[in-house]
């Protein structure tokens, strides 16, 4: 074969050099939301058990996602009808691969992952590959997310529901969308409701991105729509948790101490939209990050002027916002100092990285340890079967405590619990009820070994109930503790009848 021959079928036979730039332009575009995605992953893997460790928070998930869906119904009827939805996926997946550490927050973990990769993709098609790349990796590493992406709750659910359903309104601002993925989009916000309605706000939010970007009058009707479809689907939700409110009466008024937080979050994005260079009619991370951190941090500081309800977890989701901005930061850097050190710049980003993980690493680890969290039922279970004996009764203060109960109930067995007169599962309740204050007298006043099982004393309350200040008065006066054990945020005494009381 001639030279001419040969390069003739060499020409033939290889790409054309567009269909190898699409190639790589493909890849880049699949590295920038895959590489969070995996590096989320990874930091939720990490430590995932917690030394073994489960709060209360997560044993409320367990408890209930291994009663039957007709038990969770009655349950919502009277108790934490605003979880109603994720208890019943947790239901499924408890059902599918058992009651377990693993079980209860991988799901959490795969959720966040997915906000990353969410985040990646937005900030790479407003800013590009660096910027979406800096995002999506900046979210698995802030502290409010590290917390919750290890958390058998809704929480990282929902920031995962809020991240497709702003990366599906990018999506239509940026071209020509059929119905289908209006549809899609009023899907996932619904979805995402109905794991927590305060969710909702982001609508607020994406509206103020609209008007920020002159969104076409026909993008507006559609998104309303849209938005009107999700919100109805929600409002039955919304209204009848108002009947349940009295649940989050715990939660403190706000105080300027609680604004420190927000308002510092609200600086940096600040920062990372000015560098953007935020221009009116323009789709571009300040018009979409800024909204979705901001609204949802002075939403909730609004609300909490009429009813407490000031909690960082409810509006995790609005850490997406600050990880876009911060994508925006990073891209800044990056093209600064392109011009004069064009090897450098291509550094920035790991070092930042880099940076960031070693600033971080002691939360980090803080994070992953038992003491990050109030208390730990799976470890006051273990200390009930080391000091119980059969026959023995026991006794919760606050009723909540009971929880350890309901998680191992096999560290129980043998055991009176005196107060009780309706289990959790029959009362369609998370403690149980218990009987009136004259018969726990007189149960606890015919035991002759008792176990108290309640707060650690640095995080204990104040006793106010009718109920445990009986107990408490009991205890005092007709036994003697002989053994006092605190573990993890939870107490166990024992106490043993006198001899000489009547």
């Amino acid at each position: 074969m001639s030279t001419g021959q040969k390069l003739e079928t060499a020409f033939r036979f290889s790409p054309p050099r567009a269909e190898i730039t699409a190639r790589t332009a493909s890849s880049r575009v699949t590295l920038v939301w895959l590489l969070p995605m995996l590096w989320t992953t990874a930091c939720g893997l990490w430590g995932l058990a917690r030394q073994d460790s489960v709060w209360r928070d997560e044993a409320a998930t367990w408890q209930v996602a291994q009663r039957s869906t007709a038990e969770i119904g009655h349950m919502l009827g009277n108790v934490d009808v605003v979880h109603g939805l994720y208890y019943l996926l947790m239901h499924v997946l408890f059902e599918c691969f058992g009651p377990g550490i693993t079980t209860l927050r991988l799901p959490s973990v795969l959720a966040t992952a997915v906000a990353a990769a969410c985040v990646a993709v937005i900030g790479h098609r407003l800013a590009g590959a660096y910027a979406g790349l800096a995002a999506g990796m900046a979210f698995g590493l802030l502290p409010a997310v590290q917390f919750y992406l290890q958390e058998g709750r809704s929480y990282a659910w929902v920031a995962a529901g809020t991240g497709v359903s702003t990366l599906l309104l990018v999506t239509a601002l940026q071209r020509p969308v059929r119905r289908r993925h209006w549809a899609a989009y009023s899907g996932a916000v619904l979805f995402t409701g109905l794991l927590n309605w305060l969710s909702l706000m982001i609508l607020a939010a994406h509206f103020v991105t609209l008007l920020w970007t002159s969104a076409r009058r026909t993008v507006l009707a559609r998104w309303t729509v849209a938005a009107g479809c999700a919100t109805a689907g929600a409002l039955p939700l919304i209204v009848f948790s108002r009947s349940q409110s009295g649940q989050l009466s715990w939660i403190p008024p706000l105080s300027a101490h609680m604004l420190i937080g927000p308002g510092v979050l609200l600086a940096i994005g600040c920062v990372g939209a000015l560098l953007d260079r935020p221009r009116a009619g323009r789709l571009s991370s300040a018009a979409v990050g800024l909204p979705l951190l901001a609204v949802p941090q002075l939403g909730l500081i609004a609300l909490s002027l009429i009813q407490p309800l000031f909690l960082d977890r409810y509006i995790l989701y609005s850490m997406l916002g600050l990880a876009l901005l911060i994508g925006t930061l990073v891209d800044a850097a990056v093209r600064a100092a392109r011009p004069r050190f064009p090897g450098a710049s291509k550094g920035i980003l790991p070092m930042a990285l880099a940076v960031a993980m070693l600033a971080l690493l002691p939360q980090s680890l803080a994070k992953r340890s038992p003491s990050s969290r109030v208390d730990d039922v799976l470890a006051v279970a273990a200390e009930i079967r080391h000091l119980k004996q059969t026959g023995n009764g026991v006794l919760f203060i606050p009723s909540a405590r009971r929880d350890t109960k309901s998680v191992s109930p096999d560290a129980f067995t043998g055991l009176r619990d005196i107060a009780l007169v309706e289990t959790p599962v029959e009362s369609g309740t998370l403690k149980g009820v218990e009987a009136a204050p004259a018969r726990i007298r007189a149960a606890l006043l015919a035991e002759q070994r008792v176990l108290l099982v309640t707060d650690a004393s640095r995080v204990a309350r104040p006793v106010t109930n009718a109920r445990d200040r009986v107990k408490t008065a009991v205890l005092r006066t007709s036994f003697t503790p002989v053994a006092d054990e605190e573990i993890r945020g939870r107490r166990v005494t024992v106490y043993e009848r006198r001899p000489t009381t009547r």
